[in-house]
């Protein structure tokens, strides 16, 4: 178990970490985009941690709290995404002994039609960009089964939704494997970061940017995202890259979009590997 200072400060921490990193399409400490700064950014985790990490909570309860504390603080959607995923792991950390993969699985299986109910009024009131409405299990409606449930409803057509189908595999298969690698080569945190982001983007393509502005242009970033993974890879100093990766990030905040998911899952993997940390310091 983790005290709860310390995951939530593992939890602004990795909301910090995830802004200083040259992230393409993305608001970032280089250049703000899309009508958000890094302030805006920041401050919604600062008001978000607060009933995030509220010790005893039920996962929807630490959604909603944080929506609605987002949305005092800012006035707007900035990371509805990273309270979906980071909540269930803040409350994973709570009971996790040695692992917290396994924390995060008791937490999934555990989920209720009130978390559900909830988290719909939490999305509801986020209102991101795309939503529609879904022939079942709308946002607007009460909820009539788990949030697990419900989010394996749209878990083909949402990467975030996705995570609470599979217990956060992207997180725990691809996130922190790809965190740890680069932890290792680069001892800037900002390229370890990136490695994270732009492994999400060549995975597959982003399901924010084909919510709101369809599948042909996800494909098209997911592409692109692809090129500069390689890069990425073949690259001893990633300060080379630092122009190519602003210029893409100019054309994609030029054209609208935001690889969300890929940041929200990259936010995350931040969170995750921080919470393992302390758990194998026994913190």
């Amino acid at each position: 178990m983790i005290a709860r200072a310390a995951i939530a400060a593992a939890f602004v921490a990795a909301c910090r970490d995830e802004l200083d990193a040259p992230k393409p399409g993305n608001v970032h400490v280089f250049a703000d985009g899309h009508r958000m700064s890094v302030d805006d950014f920041m401050r919604s985790a600062d008001a978000a941690v607060g009933p995030l990490t509220e010790s005893g909570r039920r996962v929807g309860q630490r959604i909603l709290g944080a929506v609605e504390a987002t949305r005092a603080a800012v006035g707007s959607n900035t990371n509805l995404g990273i309270i979906l995923l980071c909540a269930p792991l803040a409350a994973a950390a709570e009971i996790a002994t040695t692992e917290l993969r396994a924390a995060v699985a008791d937490v999934l299986e555990n989920l209720d039609i009130a978390d559900a109910d909830l988290g719909f009024q939490a999305i509801a009131l986020a209102a991101p960009g795309g939503l529609g409405h879904a022939a079942r299990h709308d946002v607007r409606a009460p909820a009539t089964v788990t949030l697990r449930q419900a989010m394996a409803e749209a878990a083909d057509r949402d990467r975030i939704a996705h995570q609470f189908s599979t217990g956060f595999a992207d997180i725990f298969d691809r996130g922190l494997n790809r965190l740890d690698a680069a932890v290792r080569r680069w001892p800037d945190p900002k390229w370890a970061t990136l490695a994270v982001y732009l492994g999400f983007l060549a995975a597959f393509p982003d399901s924010h940017i084909a919510r709101k502005y369809g599948i042909a242009a996800a494909e098209d970033t997911h592409r692109t995202g692809q090129e500069f993974e390689i890069r990425l890879q073949a690259s001893d100093d990633p300060t080379d890259l630092l122009a190519d990766l602003l210029a893409w990030d100019r054309d994609l905040k030029a054209r609208g979009l935001n690889p969300g998911t890929a940041a929200d899952l990259t936010v995350a993997t931040l969170f995750a590997r921080r919470l393992n940390e302390h758990l194998a310091a026994g913190a």
